[in-house]
Protein backbone atom coordinates (compact mmCIF):
# COMPACT_ATOMS: atom_id res chain seq x y z
CA UNK A 1 0.00 0.00 0.00
CA UNK A 2 2.88 2.73 0.44
CA UNK A 3 5.09 1.54 -2.04
CA UNK A 4 8.02 0.63 0.51
CA UNK A 5 11.17 -0.53 -1.00
CA UNK A 6 13.51 -3.64 -0.68
CA UNK A 7 16.30 -5.21 -2.21
CA UNK A 8 17.40 -8.29 -4.22
CA UNK A 9 20.51 -9.76 -4.08
CA UNK A 10 21.95 -6.12 -3.88
CA UNK A 11 19.51 -4.68 -6.43
CA UNK A 12 17.37 -1.38 -5.14
CA UNK A 13 13.64 -2.93 -5.56
CA UNK A 14 10.86 0.09 -6.40
CA UNK A 15 6.81 -0.81 -5.52
CA UNK A 16 4.11 0.89 -6.23
CA UNK A 17 3.43 3.54 -4.18
CA UNK A 18 -0.95 2.79 -4.62
CA UNK A 19 -1.76 6.53 -3.26
CA UNK A 20 -0.25 7.93 -6.54
CA UNK A 21 -3.70 6.49 -8.03
CA UNK A 22 -5.20 9.07 -5.88
CA UNK A 23 -3.97 12.39 -8.84
CA UNK A 24 -4.38 9.93 -11.45
CA UNK A 25 -8.11 10.01 -11.09
CA UNK A 26 -8.38 13.97 -9.99
CA UNK A 27 -5.78 15.11 -12.69
CA UNK A 28 -4.04 12.82 -15.30
CA UNK A 29 -7.13 11.02 -16.58
CA UNK A 30 -9.05 14.20 -17.27
CA UNK A 31 -5.67 15.59 -18.94
CA UNK A 32 -5.30 12.37 -20.79
CA UNK A 33 -9.10 12.21 -22.52
CA UNK A 34 -8.05 16.25 -23.95
CA UNK A 35 -4.46 15.33 -25.29
CA UNK A 36 -5.18 11.44 -25.73
CA UNK A 37 -8.78 10.69 -26.38
CA UNK A 38 -8.12 7.94 -28.97
CA UNK A 39 -6.15 5.90 -25.89
CA UNK A 40 -9.05 6.92 -23.18
CA UNK A 41 -11.70 5.98 -25.78
CA UNK A 42 -10.21 2.88 -26.39
CA UNK A 43 -9.91 1.48 -23.04
CA UNK A 44 -13.53 2.66 -22.22
CA UNK A 45 -14.60 0.94 -25.13
CA UNK A 46 -13.03 -2.23 -24.05
CA UNK A 47 -14.46 -1.86 -20.40
CA UNK A 48 -17.93 -1.23 -21.45
CA UNK A 49 -18.20 -3.29 -24.93
CA UNK A 50 -16.44 -6.49 -23.24
CA UNK A 51 -17.10 -7.74 -20.08
CA UNK A 52 -14.42 -9.01 -17.36
CA UNK A 53 -14.27 -12.60 -16.57
CA UNK A 54 -14.19 -11.41 -12.42
CA UNK A 55 -13.78 -8.61 -10.69
CA UNK A 56 -10.39 -9.44 -9.80
CA UNK A 57 -9.01 -9.39 -12.92
CA UNK A 58 -10.93 -6.30 -13.34
CA UNK A 59 -9.14 -4.46 -11.06
CA UNK A 60 -5.57 -5.99 -11.77
CA UNK A 61 -6.34 -4.44 -14.98
CA UNK A 62 -7.05 -1.33 -14.03
CA UNK A 63 -3.83 -1.25 -10.82
CA UNK A 64 -1.75 -1.65 -14.63
CA UNK A 65 -3.38 0.99 -16.39
CA UNK A 66 -3.00 3.31 -13.37
CA UNK A 67 0.40 2.29 -12.62
CA UNK A 68 1.07 3.51 -16.56
CA UNK A 69 -0.84 6.47 -16.02
CA UNK A 70 1.19 7.31 -12.60
CA UNK A 71 4.82 6.81 -14.45
CA UNK A 72 4.25 7.46 -17.84
CA UNK A 73 6.28 10.72 -17.08
CA UNK A 74 9.16 8.94 -15.88
CA UNK A 75 9.38 6.35 -18.38
CA UNK A 76 9.32 9.30 -20.98
CA UNK A 77 12.43 11.43 -19.46
CA UNK A 78 14.16 8.21 -18.86
CA UNK A 79 12.32 5.17 -21.24
CA UNK A 80 14.01 1.75 -20.82
CA UNK A 81 14.85 -0.04 -24.16
CA UNK A 82 12.35 -2.62 -22.84
CA UNK A 83 9.18 -3.03 -20.70
CA UNK A 84 8.63 -6.26 -19.50
CA UNK A 85 5.63 -7.46 -17.80
CA UNK A 86 6.39 -10.61 -15.78
CA UNK A 87 2.23 -11.92 -16.26
CA UNK A 88 0.05 -11.07 -18.76
CA UNK A 89 -2.31 -9.63 -16.14
CA UNK A 90 -1.58 -5.99 -14.46
CA UNK A 91 2.29 -5.82 -15.34
CA UNK A 92 1.30 -6.90 -19.21
CA UNK A 93 -1.09 -4.15 -19.05
CA UNK A 94 1.22 -1.22 -18.15
CA UNK A 95 3.78 -2.32 -20.57
CA UNK A 96 0.87 -2.45 -23.37
CA UNK A 97 -0.33 1.52 -22.35
CA UNK A 98 3.04 2.29 -22.01
CA UNK A 99 3.41 1.33 -25.98
CA UNK A 100 0.87 3.08 -26.77
CA UNK A 101 1.40 6.11 -25.05
CA UNK A 102 5.37 6.64 -25.66
CA UNK A 103 6.43 3.77 -27.82
CA UNK A 104 8.16 1.69 -25.97
CA UNK A 105 8.35 -2.08 -27.04
CA UNK A 106 7.10 -4.24 -24.32
CA UNK A 107 7.06 -7.91 -24.10
CA UNK A 108 5.03 -10.26 -21.78
CA UNK A 109 4.72 -13.49 -19.81
CA UNK A 110 1.89 -15.85 -20.05
CA UNK A 111 1.69 -18.65 -17.23
CA UNK A 112 -1.64 -20.93 -15.79
CA UNK A 113 -3.27 -18.50 -14.30
CA UNK A 114 -3.52 -15.59 -17.15
CA UNK A 115 -4.40 -18.01 -19.28
CA UNK A 116 -7.51 -20.33 -17.52
CA UNK A 117 -8.98 -18.44 -14.58
CA UNK A 118 -11.96 -18.07 -16.00
CA UNK A 119 -11.01 -18.53 -19.05
CA UNK A 120 -7.92 -16.09 -19.37
CA UNK A 121 -7.42 -12.43 -18.37
CA UNK A 122 -9.24 -9.67 -19.83
CA UNK A 123 -7.58 -7.98 -22.17
CA UNK A 124 -4.84 -10.94 -23.36
CA UNK A 125 -5.15 -11.50 -26.84
CA UNK A 126 -5.52 -7.39 -27.17
CA UNK A 127 -1.71 -7.44 -24.92
CA UNK A 128 0.13 -11.01 -26.88
CA UNK A 129 -0.39 -10.15 -29.95
CA UNK A 130 1.57 -6.76 -29.68
CA UNK A 131 4.23 -7.51 -27.65
CA UNK A 132 7.53 -8.35 -28.77
CA UNK A 133 7.65 -11.81 -27.59
CA UNK A 134 5.79 -13.91 -24.74
CA UNK A 135 7.61 -15.87 -22.60
CA UNK A 136 5.74 -19.36 -20.58
CA UNK A 137 7.05 -21.63 -18.85
CA UNK A 138 5.20 -24.73 -20.30
CA UNK A 139 4.18 -26.74 -23.47
CA UNK A 140 0.58 -26.88 -22.21
CA UNK A 141 0.98 -22.75 -22.43
CA UNK A 142 2.65 -22.15 -25.47
CA UNK A 143 -0.17 -24.73 -27.15
CA UNK A 144 -2.83 -23.19 -25.88
CA UNK A 145 -1.70 -19.73 -27.40
CA UNK A 146 -1.10 -20.74 -30.44
CA UNK A 147 -4.81 -22.31 -30.15
CA UNK A 148 -5.90 -19.02 -29.36
CA UNK A 149 -4.21 -17.38 -32.29
CA UNK A 150 -0.69 -15.82 -31.24
CA UNK A 151 1.68 -16.29 -34.08
CA UNK A 152 3.87 -19.32 -32.49
CA UNK A 153 7.29 -18.17 -33.49
CA UNK A 154 6.72 -14.96 -30.69
CA UNK A 155 6.47 -17.96 -27.75
CA UNK A 156 9.39 -18.80 -25.96
CA UNK A 157 8.76 -21.62 -23.93
CA UNK A 158 11.63 -21.64 -21.11
CA UNK A 159 11.17 -23.45 -18.13
CA UNK A 160 11.39 -21.66 -14.44
CA UNK A 161 14.56 -23.07 -12.29
CA UNK A 162 16.42 -23.86 -9.38
CA UNK A 163 19.53 -21.98 -8.93
CA UNK A 164 21.43 -24.06 -6.50
CA UNK A 165 20.12 -27.84 -6.77
CA UNK A 166 19.87 -29.87 -3.56
CA UNK A 167 21.89 -32.26 -2.04
CA UNK A 168 20.49 -36.03 -3.57
CA UNK A 169 19.13 -37.97 -0.79
CA UNK A 170 19.71 -41.66 -0.39
CA UNK A 171 16.72 -43.38 -0.68
CA UNK A 172 15.59 -44.18 2.24
CA UNK A 173 15.52 -48.53 2.26
CA UNK A 174 12.53 -49.49 5.10
CA UNK A 175 9.57 -46.60 3.95
CA UNK A 176 7.07 -47.86 6.53
CA UNK A 177 5.85 -45.89 7.06
CA UNK A 178 5.58 -44.23 4.09
CA UNK A 179 6.52 -40.42 3.91
CA UNK A 180 3.90 -38.19 2.38
CA UNK A 181 4.26 -35.08 1.81
CA UNK A 182 1.81 -31.89 0.08
CA UNK A 183 3.66 -28.50 -0.80
CA UNK A 184 0.67 -25.57 -2.15
CA UNK A 185 -1.58 -23.40 -0.91
CA UNK A 186 -4.80 -24.64 -0.09
CA UNK A 187 -7.10 -23.71 -2.56
CA UNK A 188 -9.42 -25.76 -4.71
CA UNK A 189 -7.16 -26.39 -7.48
CA UNK A 190 -5.03 -28.28 -5.19
CA UNK A 191 -7.42 -31.04 -5.44
CA UNK A 192 -7.10 -31.87 -1.29
CA UNK A 193 -10.63 -33.23 -0.63
CA UNK A 194 -9.58 -36.02 -3.07
CA UNK A 195 -6.46 -35.55 -1.27
CA UNK A 196 -8.28 -36.69 1.84
CA UNK A 197 -10.12 -39.58 0.17
CA UNK A 198 -6.69 -41.16 -0.89
CA UNK A 199 -5.39 -40.85 2.46
CA UNK A 200 -8.45 -42.71 3.57
CA UNK A 201 -7.99 -45.25 1.40
CA UNK A 202 -4.43 -45.49 2.41
CA UNK A 203 -5.33 -46.44 6.05
CA UNK A 204 -8.03 -48.92 5.11
CA UNK A 205 -6.08 -51.32 2.73
CA UNK A 206 -3.25 -51.08 5.68
CA UNK A 207 -0.43 -48.58 4.32
CA UNK A 208 1.23 -47.45 7.36
CA UNK A 209 1.83 -43.35 6.49
CA UNK A 210 2.78 -40.37 7.84
CA UNK A 211 1.45 -36.88 5.62
CA UNK A 212 2.52 -33.52 6.18
CA UNK A 213 0.70 -30.81 4.35
CA UNK A 214 3.02 -27.55 4.11
CA UNK A 215 1.01 -24.56 3.05
CA UNK A 216 -1.53 -22.10 3.90
CA UNK A 217 -4.55 -21.06 2.18
CA UNK A 218 -8.74 -20.58 2.83
CA UNK A 219 -9.43 -24.19 2.63
CA UNK A 220 -6.76 -24.80 5.79
CA UNK A 221 -9.35 -25.08 8.59
CA UNK A 222 -12.14 -26.81 6.17
CA UNK A 223 -9.38 -29.52 5.30
CA UNK A 224 -8.14 -29.96 8.96
CA UNK A 225 -12.03 -30.48 9.50
CA UNK A 226 -12.27 -33.20 7.57
CA UNK A 227 -9.07 -34.79 8.88
CA UNK A 228 -9.62 -34.98 12.06
CA UNK A 229 -13.82 -36.11 11.35
CA UNK A 230 -12.10 -38.87 9.06
CA UNK A 231 -10.02 -40.25 11.58
CA UNK A 232 -6.90 -38.72 9.75
CA UNK A 233 -5.77 -36.38 12.12
CA UNK A 234 -3.42 -38.65 14.09
CA UNK A 235 -1.41 -39.56 10.22
CA UNK A 236 -2.22 -36.25 8.54
CA UNK A 237 -0.06 -32.67 10.07
CA UNK A 238 -0.66 -29.06 8.76
CA UNK A 239 2.57 -27.82 8.95
CA UNK A 240 1.09 -23.93 7.91
CA UNK A 241 3.46 -21.57 5.93
CA UNK A 242 6.98 -22.04 5.92
CA UNK A 243 10.27 -20.17 4.78
CA UNK A 244 11.68 -21.86 1.45
CA UNK A 245 14.90 -23.40 3.68
CA UNK A 246 11.80 -25.04 5.83
CA UNK A 247 10.25 -26.12 2.64
CA UNK A 248 13.61 -28.03 1.43
CA UNK A 249 13.72 -29.18 5.22
CA UNK A 250 10.45 -31.28 4.87
CA UNK A 251 11.48 -32.39 1.75
CA UNK A 252 14.75 -34.11 3.03
CA UNK A 253 12.02 -35.39 5.71
CA UNK A 254 9.67 -36.99 2.55
CA UNK A 255 9.98 -40.27 0.51
CA UNK A 256 6.77 -39.08 -1.74
CA UNK A 257 5.37 -35.85 -2.86
CA UNK A 258 1.51 -36.16 -3.69
CA UNK A 259 0.25 -33.25 -6.37
CA UNK A 260 -3.52 -33.78 -6.33
CA UNK A 261 -4.47 -30.72 -8.77
CA UNK A 262 -7.63 -30.47 -10.62
CA UNK A 263 -9.34 -27.50 -12.49
CA UNK A 264 -11.22 -26.06 -10.07
CA UNK A 265 -14.78 -24.56 -10.83
CA UNK A 266 -13.27 -20.83 -12.12
CA UNK A 267 -11.27 -22.81 -14.98
CA UNK A 268 -8.07 -22.06 -12.50
CA UNK A 269 -5.64 -24.82 -12.49
CA UNK A 270 -1.74 -25.44 -12.15
CA UNK A 271 1.17 -25.49 -14.70
CA UNK A 272 4.09 -26.82 -13.36
CA UNK A 273 4.02 -26.37 -10.19
CA UNK A 274 7.73 -25.53 -8.81
CA UNK A 275 7.58 -27.73 -5.91
CA UNK A 276 7.22 -30.91 -8.18
CA UNK A 277 10.71 -29.95 -10.16
CA UNK A 278 12.03 -29.27 -6.78
CA UNK A 279 10.91 -32.73 -5.40
CA UNK A 280 12.58 -34.59 -8.27
CA UNK A 281 15.89 -32.36 -7.59
CA UNK A 282 16.15 -33.25 -4.06
CA UNK A 283 15.38 -37.28 -4.77
CA UNK A 284 11.49 -37.15 -3.38
CA UNK A 285 9.48 -39.41 -5.66
CA UNK A 286 6.30 -38.39 -7.15
CA UNK A 287 2.83 -39.00 -7.50
CA UNK A 288 0.75 -36.50 -9.33
CA UNK A 289 -2.95 -35.82 -11.00
CA UNK A 290 -2.58 -35.56 -15.26
CA UNK A 291 -3.56 -31.95 -15.02
CA UNK A 292 -2.15 -29.74 -16.99
CA UNK A 293 1.03 -29.54 -17.16
CA UNK A 294 2.31 -31.90 -14.42
CA UNK A 295 3.00 -34.77 -16.93
CA UNK A 296 5.65 -32.45 -19.01
CA UNK A 297 7.88 -33.63 -15.54
CA UNK A 298 6.23 -36.62 -14.65
CA UNK A 299 6.35 -38.88 -17.36
CA UNK A 300 4.39 -42.30 -16.23
CA UNK A 301 6.82 -44.92 -15.30
CA UNK A 302 10.18 -42.80 -16.21
CA UNK A 303 10.03 -39.91 -13.79
CA UNK A 304 7.24 -40.87 -11.33
CA UNK A 305 3.83 -41.83 -11.22
CA UNK A 306 0.49 -40.62 -12.73
CA UNK A 307 -2.74 -41.20 -11.18
CA UNK A 308 -6.70 -39.65 -11.42
CA UNK A 309 -7.90 -38.74 -8.36
CA UNK A 310 -11.32 -39.55 -8.46
CA UNK A 311 -9.80 -43.32 -8.19
CA UNK A 312 -8.08 -43.28 -4.74
CA UNK A 313 -7.12 -46.81 -5.15
CA UNK A 314 -5.12 -45.92 -8.26
CA UNK A 315 -2.72 -43.64 -5.62
CA UNK A 316 -2.80 -46.75 -3.36
CA UNK A 317 -1.19 -49.06 -5.79
CA UNK A 318 1.53 -46.82 -6.49
CA UNK A 319 2.23 -45.26 -3.15
CA UNK A 320 2.37 -49.56 -1.86
CA UNK A 321 4.42 -49.95 -5.29
CA UNK A 322 7.03 -46.74 -4.84
CA UNK A 323 7.16 -48.39 -0.92
CA UNK A 324 7.90 -51.80 -1.54
CA UNK A 325 10.19 -51.42 -4.93
CA UNK A 326 13.48 -50.39 -4.52
CA UNK A 327 14.57 -50.65 -7.95
CA UNK A 328 11.24 -48.78 -9.49
CA UNK A 329 11.73 -46.32 -6.93
CA UNK A 330 15.45 -45.65 -7.41
CA UNK A 331 15.08 -45.97 -11.38
CA UNK A 332 12.69 -43.32 -11.21
CA UNK A 333 14.51 -41.09 -8.72
CA UNK A 334 17.62 -41.29 -11.47
CA UNK A 335 15.52 -40.64 -13.65
CA UNK A 336 13.74 -37.31 -12.07
CA UNK A 337 17.12 -35.57 -11.26
CA UNK A 338 18.57 -36.09 -14.99
CA UNK A 339 14.93 -34.22 -16.02
CA UNK A 340 15.66 -31.59 -13.42
CA UNK A 341 19.03 -30.96 -14.07
CA UNK A 342 18.37 -30.54 -18.02
CA UNK A 343 15.29 -28.60 -18.24
CA UNK A 344 15.02 -26.34 -14.71
CA UNK A 345 18.86 -25.11 -14.37
CA UNK A 346 18.28 -21.57 -13.15
CA UNK A 347 21.42 -20.10 -14.88
CA UNK A 348 20.42 -21.73 -18.16
CA UNK A 349 17.12 -20.69 -18.43
CA UNK A 350 18.25 -17.66 -17.66
CA UNK A 351 20.42 -17.27 -20.35
CA UNK A 352 17.82 -17.75 -22.21
CA UNK A 353 15.42 -15.15 -21.52
CA UNK A 354 18.16 -12.84 -21.62
CA UNK A 355 18.68 -13.87 -25.39
CA UNK A 356 14.81 -12.74 -25.97
CA UNK A 357 15.43 -9.47 -24.35
CA UNK A 358 18.83 -9.09 -26.55
CA UNK A 359 16.50 -9.70 -29.66
CA UNK A 360 12.85 -8.14 -28.62
CA UNK A 361 15.47 -4.82 -28.52
CA UNK A 362 17.02 -5.13 -31.90
CA UNK A 363 14.54 -3.00 -34.00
Amino acid sequence: MWGGGGEFHGLPVRTFNLWRLVPLFLFTIPWNCLCRPRIVRDLFEGVIMRPPPSWLNFWENMLGAGFAGCFYREFRRDPPGLVHGAWAGAPATAGWLLWRILGIPYSSGAHAYDLYEHGGDWWLLEKLRLARFIHTSTEAGRRLLVERGIAAQKIHLIRRGIDDFPHYKPLRTARRPLRLICIARLVPKKGLHHQMRIYGALRDAGIEFAARIVGSGPLRKEMAAVAKASGLDSCVTFLGHLPHAGVWEQLEWADVLLHTGVVADSGDRDGLPNVIPEAMAAGVLVVTSPVSATTEAVHQERTGLVADVDLPLAWVVALRRLAEDDLLAERLRHAAREWVEKNYDANRNTRQLAQCFTAALTP
